[in-house]
């Protein structure tokens, strides 16, 4: 069966990637940033290794790449930004136009995130000059956990860098979907994994190697608490970049012919890929150096320094590091604005250049608030809560589970069954299975994510 057939037709002049390929670096691109090279190996650490690694793997089978297709999904099948997607597929349906509210959840979703995303982001890009000028390698481990503190207490810094990210983020999505977007993905993907293999096999050379293999991929579930579980399945979901509309505009410029689920399962096996290939660059030298591999989100920027400035070439592959983290969240950046961009083109009419600056100016402005929040504003709090603290809460905890949660109500029980069929290449096995998870295993999943991070479970 066509995957166009009755598929409504975009309203406005809409571009397209290139090739499949294109799509499949620029979604990786998205989905691999911050939270696969920082926050996975840490929470990993946290949990156990192995069995959480396992429990992971699963989740993202099981859960992420359905989300995904769903997601990418509606964007092809809408040919707009999310937005005005959700309103024509629900007009499709014969459903209630309140559906278009998950299309603005998800675009204002990524509009937050990327608010406080730029800042962290800031982060690794001023530890690039800090490592290459051999810092490290002066410093007593106790100086450089008191480094990081002394920078984020620095706000003009943070302004300075955080303004740095989001212009190289605005030059690139400023110039469109295939002289921006895609030239970048072609680019810097492969980059990406380059530096992640120099980085695994220097690694290898530590001596420990076999230690970090043995706690990545040999699961010990005594290890693993129910709450850990909770956490694997939660990144799961997050670390795909579902529910913010990032996926759903990307899967709008998808030509037709591409199959949805193909290209999700690649995406997902390389945003895994890159997880564990972290996670074996890091940990080896977490063994080798006696540090401790749960220790938190300062792995990457207050125990990893340590180790850096301690082994050989440690200034040199410390540089390429932070390189490589940076290259991660540039990407995921991209695919943060998108959305908006598209709304403000598509809807408004306004050139991509002028709603780049306009987008970006917003979150400019919105980003001070997290850079004070660690040093003017750091004792200003809601519900004991930092402005940082409760933006992070705001679109982790509450926003992206809850549009994740109403998208794939929508594609399961709302959109027609013949329209997500003829999306997904037709009506086979391995479709009933997709919408039988859609439909039973995935919301009920999300809901308990969802219930754990808003306090209502407490496992």
């Amino acid at each position: 069966m066509s995957n166009k057939l009755n598929a409504p037709r975009a309203r406005a002049p809409h571009q397209l990637w290139s090739n499949r390929i294109a799509f499949i670096l620029a979604a990786a691109g998205a989905s691999v940033g911050l939270g696969n090279i920082w926050k996975f190996p840490y929470i990993a650490g946290e949990n156990g290794g192995g069995a959480f690694v396992l429990v992971y793997l699963v989740c993202i089978a099981l859960l992420g790449v359905p989300l995904l297709m769903a997601e990418v999904l509606i964007g092809r099948r809408g040919q707009q930004n999310p937005i005005n997607s959700m309103a024509t597929l629900a007009q499709e349906a014969g459903a209630s136009p309140w559906w278009k509210n998950v299309g603005r959840l998800g675009v204002l979703t990524g509009f937050l995130l990327l608010s406080f995303y730029v800042v962290v982001a800031g982060w690794a890009l001023a530890y690039i000059p800090i490592t290459a000028s051999g810092t490290f390698t002066e410093l007593q481990p106790a100086a450089i956990g008191q480094l990081f503190e002394h920078q984020l207490q620095q706000p003009w810094q943070l302004i300075g860098w955080s303004t740095l990210v989001l212009v190289m983020t605005l030059g690139i999505v400023g110039r469109g979907v295939r002289q921006g977007l895609e030239k970048a993905a072609n680019l810097l993907m492969p980059l990406l994994f380059m530096f992640l293999l120099v980085l695994v096999a220097f690694a290898a050379g530590s001596g420990h190697f076999a230690d970090a293999a043995a706690f990545m991929f040999e699961p010990d579930f005594s290890k693993l608490s129910a709450s850990g579980v909770l956490v694997a399945l939660g990144h799961a979901f997050f670390t795909l970049s579902i529910g913010g509309g990032a996926m759903m505009v990307y899967g709008s410029y998808l030509p037709a012919g591409v199959s949805i689920a193909r290209t999700s399962i690649l995406v997902a096996v390389l945003d895994t890929a890159a997880a564990l290939l972290a996670g074996m660059a890091i940990f080896p030298i977490v063994f080798a150096y006696g540090l401790e591999p749960g220790s938190g989100p300062g792995l990457i920027f207050v125990t990893l320094p340590i180790a850096f400035g301690q082994m050989p070439f440690g200034t040199l592959f410390g540089t390429l590091f932070f390189v490589m983290l940076s290259v991660a969240a540039l990407t995921s950046a991209f695919s943060l604005i998108e959305p908006a961009i598209a709304w403000l083109t598509e809807k408004v009419g306004m050139s991509r250049l002028k709603a780049s600056l306009l987008g970006g100016g917003g979150i400019w402005l919105l980003s001070l608030g997290t850079v004070f929040s660690f040093n003017i504003w750091q004792d200003q709090t809601v519900a004991g809560k930092t402005f940082f603290e409760a933006l992070d809460y705001l679109t982790s905890g509450w926003m992206l589970p809850l549009g994740a949660l109403l998208m794939a109500i929508f594609t399961a029980w709302v959109m027609k069954p013949e329209a997500t069929a003829s999306e997904l290449g037709g009506d086979s096995v391995w479709y009933r299975g997709w919408l039988g998870l859609m439909r039973y295993l995935v919301p009920v999943v999300i809901l308990v994510i969802f219930l754990q991070a808003i306090g209502l479970i407490n496992p």
